[in-house]
């Protein structure tokens, strides 16, 4: 098979979607790789690495998309990607379809290319294991990013996560006790912050409530307990995930506005078009905006921040999927790895996950 990797296009997006250990373990399996130059830079791996591996590099993306029938991402096509995907091509990256401008969706579907969404891929007993990667990265980064953007020169409240002895810790709410949800808990408790977590099921509280040793308190996701932990909460996570679907809205515009003046959102959602009615997408340049007086982070790609940690961690996943696939071909694998096959996003012109077709499907018919 001839397998492409592209460099990522999207502004500060430096992970790339193969590492050369993984291009080394292709090549020797007969496989041909395309690499475009300086793919790897961002996440530490040079041309060199790649060469070395066996990888062939090209001079273009054009090229790289030309020259592949399977090509390997981390985010979704931009505009000019789109232009150069070719018919019947296959291609894989975190694509959050939900999400997408509903004319890019469009394009993959006329082109008839097979989209495979690492984001739900998902096991039998549900688990996602590439997303889980990213939702870890990303949760063990919030209290850092909650840290910096509680300072007052970010336009934050100015407040100690930890407190000092006299004065209260902060008190960080956390929507959602999935895997997100509960590495940043973990994290914000080892900062020494006040902690609540809040979730829908009560099982999965009581889970998280024996982990820590009681030393969180857990609420059910009430609107009215959402309600009273944004009134107090210097810092509110959103981690609220829907596979495939739109991330529900959870906190409302009246919640945002009876926040503290200077309080911290970090909407880790908002991928998925976000679970905070005031939340706007922004980017790992311009990372925040300020709405009814409450800093709002909502970068839909933080583990780019730290690539070469996040390309790691996503390929330890991806990878025994990849490499069954390229070995017997993508209709063997998906009828041999029922978590790759609830990968499939799009298929010969459908779309073939269930909870992206009622969506995008739906939207359709209210426009019309």
């Amino acid at each position: 098979m001839d397998i492409g990797i592209p460099k990522e296009r999207r502004d500060l997006e430096l992970r790339v979607g193969l590492t050369p250990y993984g291009v080394d373990l292709l090549t020797q399996a007969g496989h041909i790789c395309y690499v475009e130059k300086g793919a790897g830079l961002g996440s530490g791996f040079t041309d060199y690495h790649y060469e070395k591996a066996g990888g062939r590099i090209v001079y273009s993306g054009d090229e790289v998309y030309g020259r592949s029938d399977l090509v390997l991402k981390v985010g979704r096509p931009t505009e000019e990607e789109l232009e150069w995907l070719r018919e019947g091509q296959i291609i894989a990256g975190f694509m959050h379809l939900a999400a997408a401008r509903r004319h890019k969706v469009d394009v993959m579907l006329d082109k008839y290319v097979t989209v495979i969404a690492y984001e739900t891929i998902e096991r039998d007993d549900g688990t996602l294991p590439v997303l889980r990667t990213m939702s870890e990265v990303a949760g063990r980064m919030a209290p850092q990013l909650a840290a910096t953007y509680l300072q007052s020169n970010h336009g934050g409240r100015g407040v100690l996560l930890s407190g000092v002895p006299g004065i209260p810790s902060a008190r960080v709410a956390i929507i959602g006790a999935g895997v997100l949800g509960t590495n940043a808990a973990r994290n914000f408790v080892g900062l020494g912050a006040d902690v609540f977590v809040l979730d829908r099921s009560l099982d999965r509280l009581m889970e998280v409530d024996q982990e820590f040793s009681g030393c969180i308190t857990t609420m059910i996701s009430y609107p009215f307990n959402v309600a009273r932990v944004a009134r107090f909460a210097e810092v509110l996570v959103g981690a609220i995930l829907t596979p495939g679907a739109r991330a529900p809205i959870v906190v409302t515009r009246e919640m945002v506005r009876s926040m503290k003046p200077g309080a911290v959102i970090l909407d880790f959602s908002i991928d998925q078009g976000g679970c905070v009615e005031t939340s706007r997408l922004t980017t790992l340049r311009d990372p925040v905006v300020i709405e009814e007086g409450v800093v709002h982070f909502c970068v839909p790609n933080v583990p780019a921040m730290v690539p070469r940690t996040a390309t790691h961690a996503f390929n330890n996943a991806v990878w025994p999927h990849l490499r069954y696939a390229a070995e017997v071909g993508l209709d063997q694998a998906i009828e041999d790895i029922p978590a790759l096959a609830r990968g499939i996003a799009i298929r010969d012109g459908k779309i073939v996950n269930e909870t992206l077709a009622a969506a995008f499907y739906a939207g359709r018919e209210e426009r019309q």
